[in-house]
């Protein structure tokens, strides 16, 4: 074979190899948008809509997998990973709103270390669960979502050394300390307004009623 022929064969490899990269990037942001949206579909109480969301990433990520038998090297990207966790945080999100479990990494279909990153991402949507629940006036489901939080990063900060092994996961726990921090305050002050009022209220009761009998006995 010439060095010709080499050298053709090899940039017609690198021409697919361009084509192919550029529709994993498309279909990685296109599975990135779905979960983002789906997520915001929980938080508006539209789980159908969600999971209709979520199918059409998880066919992208089926997509990708064939990819990977041809070109494993780029399958293991930054954007790929970021959408990976994006899928476990939306998948995760749904699933403990729905029907209060943990979906497994084999159940995803994803990498272990996309599931522990994506999965410390769900912190900060509980967060927002809480805070729409105390503009509601909902102290009981504010309280949950504070206990789904502090379970989660209790459980991923006690991984030993899988806590140090993966990259990027002490910085998610960092701010997921502080996520929660923030929460507990919140949760606090509103089951003390809660009660105050509640306590003012049954007050007022108790005054009506002393009233009123005050009023009869005096007939």
């Amino acid at each position: 074979m010439s060095l010709k022929s080499i050298l053709d064969r090899i940039q017609n490899d690198l021409t697919k190899r361009e084509e192919v990269w550029e529709e994993i990037k498309r279909d990685m942001r296109r599975a990135t948008r779905l979960s983002k949206q789906a997520i915001l579909f929980v938080h508006q109480q539209r789980n159908d809509d969600a999971r209709k969301l979520l199918g059409e990433a998880r066919e992208l990520f089926s997509k990708l997998r064939k990819v990977s038998k041809d070109y494993p090297d780029l399958v293991y990207t930054g954007m790929v990973d970021s959408a990976l966790q994006e899928y476990v945080e939306a998948q995760t999100f749904l699933g403990l709103i729905e029907k209060d479990r943990f979906i497994n990494p084999e159940e995803l279909g994803v990498p272990p270390i996309s599931y522990v990153l994506g999965l410390a991402d769900v912190v900060g949507e509980f967060r927002r669960r809480a805070l729409d629940a105390i503009r509601r006036g909902d102290v009981d489901t504010a309280e949950n979502c504070l206990q789904t939080m502090e379970h989660i990063f209790t459980e991923l900060t006690g991984m030993d050394e899988g806590y140090l092994l993966v990259s990027g996961l002490r910085r998610k726990c960092d701010i997921a300390r502080r996520i929660i921090e923030s929460t507990r305050g919140d949760v606090t002050i509103e089951a003390r307004r809660s009660s105050l009022e509640h306590s003012i209220t049954e007050l007022d009761e108790t005054l009506r009623r002393k009233k009123k009998i005050a009023e009869t006995e005096s007939r």
